[in-house]
């Protein structure tokens, strides 16, 4: 039986092996990448540079663009190497620090976006007190939390991989290192892994989700209380763009995750990992910006400003 010591490499088969398929996946694989870059790194600098996107809410949203492109960068440069490479290999050290970072950030992302539904209802729920409970403090102590707790479950989760035996099999059947083709190739070992990837998986789901029930649960109250029809609509106005983000993410992961492990599941979890990998970091800044008034205005007066210097 051999560990991940004795294993010098594995093979991800990818997508698919055709090779036609191949050439068309990577130039639309590339341009969803690109797209990625520029969509979440513009947002970066444009919350940074725009004082009318000061707010903590804003402050959040630069922090799920942050996690959103090393997210994208954590897969997709290796999976577009590898679609265009004869060899499609990964060190196991590199399958190690892919499942370690992958692990870290996809638990980042869920807290921020329950870091965001608990400041949206700090802002509907409670607007005169919102600038002063929602202080520069409390919000960089909001976003540590998904940070530090991230990536210590992923360090964790990443030892008990590390534990895995492989009977001289060193085929991946995915595009990237994850837990469940992983588990599914090994040999022994693989009953705490699985097991604890379930748990940690539905603990961590299911309380950051509850946060953002809860949230939602009293926005709608609080909205149902507002007298003002203008106002109702303002406030759900601001809440779509972070709905929409979170039932994407949450119910991809889910359908990865929260099942038992099958081969069919692993290759209904690899077209699904395509979604979450891949498109979500591209969609999330295209959410907010078509979807959000301020984010557009903004974007205006930093473009007019640009052509007006020049």
């Amino acid at each position: 039986m051999l560990n991940f010591m004795d294993v010098t490499e594995f093979i991800l088969l990818g997508l698919t092996s055709h090779r036609e398929w191949q050439v068309l996946l990577f130039v639309s694989f590339l341009l969803v990448y690109v797209i990625t870059m520029v969509g979440n790194i513009g947002m970066i600098l444009l919350i940074k540079v725009s004082l009318q996107l000061s707010s903590p809410m804003y402050f959040f949203l630069s922090h799920l663009s942050f996690v959103d492109v090393w997210f994208s960068s954590n897969v997709t440069p290796k999976m577009l190497e590898n679609l265009l490479s004869e060899t499609k290999t990964i060190s196991y050290a590199g399958c190690l620090v892919q499942c370690f970072f992958f692990i870290a950030l996809v638990h980042v992302e869920v807290f921020i976006l329950a870091v965001m539904a608990f400041d949206r209802y700090m802002a509907i729920g409670n607007p005169l007190f919102y600038g002063s409970k929602m202080s520069r403090v409390v919000c960089i102590r909001l976003i540590s939390f998904p940070y530090v707790y991230g990536f210590l479950i992923s360090l964790a989760a990443t030892l008990w991989t590390y534990g895995l035996y492989f009977c001289g099999k060193i085929e991946i059947n995915h595009f990237y290192c994850a837990d469940p083709p992983l588990i599914k190739m090994a040999c022994a070992g693989t009953f705490v892994k699985e097991y604890t990837m379930l748990i940690l998986a539905g603990i961590n789901f299911v309380y950051s989700l509850n946060v953002v029930i809860l949230s939602y649960l009293f926005i709608l109250i609080a909205i149902l209380w507002m007298n003002l029809a203008e106002g109702r609509c303002k406030a759900f106005s601001t809440c779509g763009s972070h709905l929409t983000a979170v039932v994407i993410f949450y119910g991809t992961l889910i359908f990865m995750y929260l099942q038992r492990l099958t081969e069919e599941s692993v290759e209904q979890g690899k077209m699904v990992a395509v979604f979450y990998t891949t498109v979500i970091p591209m969609l999330n800044p295209m959410i907010y910006s078509l979807r959000n008034r301020d984010v557009k205005e903004a974007m205006n007066k930093v473009i007019s400003r640009t052509i007006l210097t020049k």
